[in-house]
């Protein structure tokens, strides 16, 4: 247990971003309100910038000890990235995971919030600011699904099963040409496999046994370290693409989770030989 972390007050601080700067905006944006950062799904909106500058307020009276690492603050500012390894204490931010969802008025798209202390995640939070519930872990205390009516209940990865009868989350866009046609060909060796385009959800979805696995090639802290530590903790098992355990400062190597290293090691083995 972190008991140094206030993890209620996070919890109420996502749920009043959302509330303050997220949802007044959902299939609101005017013209101007929608940007391309380096591609035209990677985009940035006002509701990202304004969320992101309301929980940074709050951080910094909350835990004014802490680095805030935010998904936006490092657009601007690519040198800031370089804070968290080392920090004793950082909090890292993705204010809407999902943003080209949400630009897209697609209700599927959640507040992202992870602890760092002293080179590791010790608390995580994903917010659903449609089914205002919570998915939250703090190291060594379980992975727990909070509902709006305050109940909760523990979260737990389903068993592993054979590699024909796995669904999972694939994302292959960010290969080279060559290596994508080999993972979708190797993927036929799946039940299914789907994307959608937003971690927040995905991790939510493994973690509540709905998935067997989880890849991702591209490891930008914000989008991951909430969601591995709660894998972990919901009893799963999460590495990167060479087997070496995923830390705070890794911005590449990619990521394979699943139910146990047996299930993760057939995964890298069979399907996804970068």
């Amino acid at each position: 247990m972190t008991s140094t972390i206030d993890i209620s007050a996070l919890a109420n601080l996502l749920q009043e971003a959302a509330i303050a700067e997220i949802l007044p905006r959902f299939r609101n944006l005017g013209n101007d309100d929608v940007r391309i950062k380096t591609e035209a799904i990677d985009l940035v909106t006002e509701a990202d910038e304004a969320a992101e500058r309301l929980i940074r307020r709050e951080i910094e009276t909350l835990m004014p000890d802490a680095v805030f690492i935010g998904e936006e603050a490092v657009a601007a500012d690519p040198d800031l990235l370089s804070k968290l390894d080392g920090a004793a204490l950082a909090v890292v931010v993705d204010p809407i995971d999902g943003t080209f969802n949400f630009a897209s008025g697609l209700a599927l798209f959640g507040v992202m919030l992870s602890v760092v202390k002293d080179g590791e995640t010790v608390a995580g939070l994903i917010y659903d600011p449609i089914g205002n519930d919570w998915a939250i872990a703090e190291k060594g205390s379980g992975a727990w699904y909070c509902k709006p009516d305050g109940s909760q209940e523990r979260m737990f990865l389903r068993p592993s099963r054979p590699l024909s009868e796995m669904i999972g989350i694939a994302n292959t866009g960010y290969f080279e040409l060559e290596t994508r046609r080999r993972l979708l060909n190797n993927l036929a060796d799946v039940r299914l496999f789907t994307s959608y385009r937003c971690s927040a959800h995905e991790y939510r979805l493994l973690c509540q046994g709905h998935v067997d696995f989880a890849m991702y090639a591209k490891l930008m802290p914000w989008d991951h370290l909430a969601g591995t530590l709660m894998v972990e903790e919901a009893g799963g098992y999460a590495a990167r693409f060479d087997g070496s355990p995923y830390k705070p400062h890794h911005n590449e190597g990619g990521l394979i989770l699943a139910a146990d290293s047996d299930a993760w090691n057939e995964l890298r083995q069979k399907i996804f030989t970068v």
